[in-house]
């Protein structure tokens, strides 16, 4: 039954790929994300996480990262973004993929992973970049991990700094480590081919 759900899955996110131009033949696609902060390029890795990888490039072309707020920082561990607009309200988003924690990659400081719940195949379009070397988010033989499927080409110093925002408890969606002032994800664009 698992086999063939993830072949539904697959069948889909391919059926996607055909809708939407995300490069499918590029193994290591490049995203540019402007910030309120900055710019930041990820380089992807297709070649360890072709279902997330596929996924994240499919919201970017559609535009569902644009105007969005990363919502969670926390110093030394994580800055998290892909789910909310500028009004703080949930964005609508696609079926959860399938988890590829397991595919070699680490949550290393600098890499970008699948945000997800606490179901190990939960995962939609919110991600996050590590912001320390966090291999307690990796797999283990007795859990899940979060899916890695990238690292940052430039601009680790606008991640650094975006790691940097005093934070406190937002009260209307009653979610701890919320930036006081707003990072905006003001456009997140698929840059050609190399």
């Amino acid at each position: 039954m698992i086999r063939w759900i993830n072949a539904l899955l697959i069948l889909c996110l391919s059926q996607a790929a055909v809708a939407v131009d995300i490069q499918p033949d590029t193994l290591y696609p490049q995203v540019q994300l402007d910030t309120s902060m900055g710019k930041i390029v990820v380089e992807l890795d297709r070649t360890r996480a072709p279902i997330t990888v596929d996924n994240f490039l499919t919201y970017v072309v559609k535009g569902h990262y644009d105007n969005t707020l990363f919502h969670r920082v926390i110093a030394d561990f994580v800055v998290q973004g892909g789910g909310l607009n500028l009004k703080q309200e949930e964005k609508p988003y696609d079926a959860p993929i399938v988890n590829e924690s397991g595919n070699g990659l680490s949550n290393s400081f600098g890499t970008i992973a699948m945000a997800r719940d606490n179901e190990p195949h939960s995962a939609t379009s919110q991600f996050y970049f590590n912001v320390g070397d966090n291999e307690r988010l990796d797999p283990s033989s007795r859990r899940w991990g979060y899916a890695v499927f990238g690292e940052v080409a430039e601009g680790e110093e606008v991640l650094a700094a975006m790691a940097g925002v005093a934070t406190e408890h937002n009260s209307k969606l009653d979610w701890p480590d919320f930036p006081i002032d707003e990072i905006i994800l003001k456009k997140a664009t698929l840059l050609p081919r190399k």
